[in-house]
C-alpha cells in the first residue's frame, strides 16, 4: 500500500466494478460463448471467419463513434450489422440481434461476489456513501451487490466513459458533494486513476494485475488487495 498525496474530508467512495470488486475475464468469457452458442444456431452465421465480430465491431464504431461510451448499444449495433451482413432483413436482423444479446447479458450477470469483499463494503457503507461508477453493462442488482449502492452510474446512458469527467461530475451533482468529497476505486490508470485525477476526485488504484498503461499521473493512494481499504474506517 502506498500513499502519494493526503487525502481529506472525503464522503462519497466510488467504485470501479469489473476487475476491481470482482473477476470480470471469466465472467466475460462465459458471456461471448452463450452469444457464440446463440449465433452458432443460426444457418447463416457459422459461414463467417473468426475476424467477422471485429469487423462488425469497427464498422458500428466508424459510423457512430458515440457507440464506443456506451457498450451495451455499441455490441447491439454490431450484432444488428453482422445479421444484415450474413443476409437477414431488417426485422430479422433486429430480432436475431438482440436474442443474441440477451444471451450474453443473461450470462453476463452470473457474477458472486466474494464475502469478504462483501463485509468490506458493508464495513465501508457505515462510514461513506458508497456508490459504482462503471464502463461496462453490467446489472448490479441481478447479482449480490444489490442494495449496496446508493447511486450506480454506467457509461453510455449517464455520461461518456471513464476517463471523461462525466460521470463524476453527475455523481457529484446528484449527492450535492464537491468533486473533491468523493474517492474513486478502480483497477485502470487509464480510465479510472486519470478520470478521477482530472474530474477533481481523489484516486485509488487497484493495482494488482500485470497490464501496462498509457496514463503516467500518480493516485493519491496505490493498492494491491481491496481489502487494504478498510483503513479507511481506522
Amino acid at each position: 500500500m502506498r500513499f502519494n498525496r493526503a487525502i481529506d474530508k472525503v464522503k462519497v467512495l466510488s467504485f470501479d466494478l469489473d476487475d476491481t470488486l470482482y473477476d470480470n475475464h471469466p465472467i466475460i468469457r462465459s458471456a461471448l460463448q452463450a452469444q457464440h452458442n446463440y449465433l452458432l444456431k443460426l444457418s447463416r452465421w457459422p459461414k463467417q471467419d473468426a475476424q467477422f465480430w471485429t469487423k462488425c465491431r469497427n464498422q458500428a464504431a466508424q459510423a457512430t463513434p458515440e457507440l464506443t461510451h456506451d457498450v451495451t448499444a455499441w455490441r447491439q449495433q454490431a450484432l444488428y450489422i453482422g445479421m444484415l451482413t450474413c443476409g437477414y432483413n431488417e426485422s430479422e436482423a433486429r430480432i436475431h440481434a438482440q436474442q443474441a444479446y440477451e444471451a450474453f447479458a443473461l450470462a453476463r450477470s452470473q457474477i458472486t461476489v466474494s464475502e469478504s469483499v462483501l463485509e468490506l463494503l458493508a464495513n465501508l457503507k457505515q462510514h461513506y456513501t458508497l456508490i459504482a461508477i462503471t464502463n461496462g453493462n453490467v446489472e448490479v442488482d441481478k447479482f449480490n451487490l444489490a442494495g449496496i449502492f446508493s447511486l450506480v452510474l454506467q457509461a453510455g446512458k449517464d455520461g461518456r466513459a471513464k476517463p471523461y469527467s462525466d460521470m463524476f461530475d453527475v455523481a457529484a451533482q446528484q449527492l450535492n458533494v464537491n468533486h473533491s468529497n468523493i474517492l474513486h476505486i478502480g483497477d485502470s490508470l487509464d480510465t479510472d486513476v486519470q478520470g478521477a485525477n482530472e474530474a477533481g476526485c481523489h484516486s485509488v488504484w487497484l493495482n494488482d494485475q500485470d497490464s501496462r498503461y498509457h496514463y503516467r499521473g500518480l493516485p493519491d493512494i496505490e493498492i494491491n488487495n481491496i481489502n487494504q481499504l478498510r483503513i479507511l474506517v481506522r
